[in-house]
């Protein structure tokens, strides 16, 4: 059976988000926040504090949010039919960005003197804060007993980071960046499909060192797995991240190990199986083979070995399916430029895989190295196409479809090899 998918991933879209900005200079950052969220498919409306205008104009937001701005509880015009009470049960989730050190505390008082505070107050959508403020305000006694209070009433903290601050000095209460900030406001709200799951996904190539200066690798980017490690955390997996070396970010949510070689990988997926790992995504080009003799020095070019004399890397695949603690799903990938359904299936039964992605990498546009993919899903007799997408939306669609298959009861990875 053959079948296709086209409909969006974004665990966002559609999502009605009251955005609250106050009286930080941080609220400079706000316009791009209502970008990112704009851009992952969500609808805005933006509710200022009047410190906040004294950093960004409400016509800046405006524009940006397609949506009025309201800052004054007192308006006429909206109140006359209570327009905050409206507005509060509006929100699919509220998300306070940025708060500072005065709107937190405020906030764990429960204060509902201008339009903000009240919309927290009448509202039944989860609530989100990002703070923004001077290291020493964030550590503060008064401040933390705060963090305390508002995490009782079981309000969510995005950050905040650390790094420089306005003031000049570099420390704890940095705003999120807009893009980090939206991502974990997005592991936040998708759908747990995987919650209580402990996933261990591989990513990248790996090097396989001639000497310190050379190797051998291939064009992987790392992307694939990385967004199939931020795909599984949204999903409310514990996730644990094996990259060979790129320059891929971590995603939110994710705990990350970087490794060098197949061999390194190996020996940190093997150590990963402890506790148990409920699902293997086994997504990192790993070299096939290795040199069999490491330089410590640097070999001029007529020292190195013509041919190069290689070793077979191990097979991480393989030899975590024939572990005793072998995770109960190991999902696998396998690039071909030809035939890659038939090489994908026969490389499932080789290494006891129980899904396997098939990847067609005759394109330069899509695949290994590139910002989008295609693939197959090779199930048993049952093949699923995602046709060409991004990296993001390919690893959704196909958690989307794993998840549904983990779940079902009484099926054991056995059944796939039927």
């Amino acid at each position: 059976m053959i079948e296709s998918v086209f409909n969006t991933t974004e665990p966002l879209a559609g999502k009605r988000i009251l955005l609250g900005v106050g009286g930080s200079i941080a609220a400079y950052k706000s316009p791009e926040i209502v970008r990112a969220l704009r851009q992952s498919g969500v609808e805005v409306r933006v509710v200022m504090t009047r410190a906040a205008a004294q950093f960004v104009t409400p016509l800046t937001l405006q524009a940006l949010s397609g949506a009025p701005v309201r800052s004054d509880l007192f308006a006429a015009a909206e109140e006359a039919a209570m327009d905050h009470i409206r507005l509060a049960r509006w929100a699919d989730a509220l998300l306070l960005a940025p708060i500072s050190a005065d709107g937190m505390a405020r906030l764990a008082q429960g204060l509902a003197d201008d339009l903000l505070g009240t919309l927290v107050l009448a509202s039944r959508a989860p609530l989100f804060i990002a703070p923004a403020m001077n290291s020493a305000m964030w550590a503060h006694p008064a401040t933390q007993r705060n963090i305390t209070q508002l995490q009782s009433d079981g309000v969510h903290f995005l950050g905040p980071d650390c790094g420089g601050l306005a003031c000049g000095e570099t420390g704890t209460g940095r705003l999120l960046e807009p893009e980090r900030l939206v991502g974990e406001l997005r592991s936040a709200l998708a759908e747990k499909t995987l919650r209580g799951q402990r996933v261990l996904v591989t990513a990248g190539p790996t090097w396989e060192a001639i000497d310190p200066a050379r190797g051998l690798s291939n064009h992987a980017s790392g992307r694939q797995g990385f967004a199939l490690a931020q795909a599984c955390a949204e999903a409310g997996a514990e996730v644990l991240l094996v990259t060979g070396p790129t320059h891929e970010h971590t995603p939110p949510g994710v705990l990350r190990q970087d490794v060098i070689s197949a061999e390194e990988m190996l020996a940190a997926c093997l150590r990963a199986l402890d506790p148990p790992v409920d699902i293997f995504i086994a997504n990192a080009a790993v070299a096939d083979h290795r040199p069999s003799h490491y330089s410590a020095e640097k070999l001029g070019k007529t020292e190195i070995p013509n041919p190069l004399p290689l070793r077979l890397n191990p097979d991480i695949v393989a030899t975590v399916h024939q572990d005793p603690r072998r995770p109960r799903w190991i999902v696998a990938f396998a690039a071909a430029t030809q035939d890659h359904l038939a090489m994908a299936s026969a490389k499932a039964r080789r290494k006891g895989a129980d899904v396997i992605v098939a990847n067609d990498i005759t394109r330069n546009d899509m695949g290994m190295g590139a910002a989008d993919n295609a693939c197959s899903i090779l199930q048993g007799e049952r093949v699923l196409h995602i046709p060409r997408c991004s990296k993001i939306d390919l690893a959704r669609h196909l958690l989307r479809h794993l998840s549904a298959l983990f779940s079902r009861p009484g099926t054991e990875s056995e059944d796939l090899h039927e």
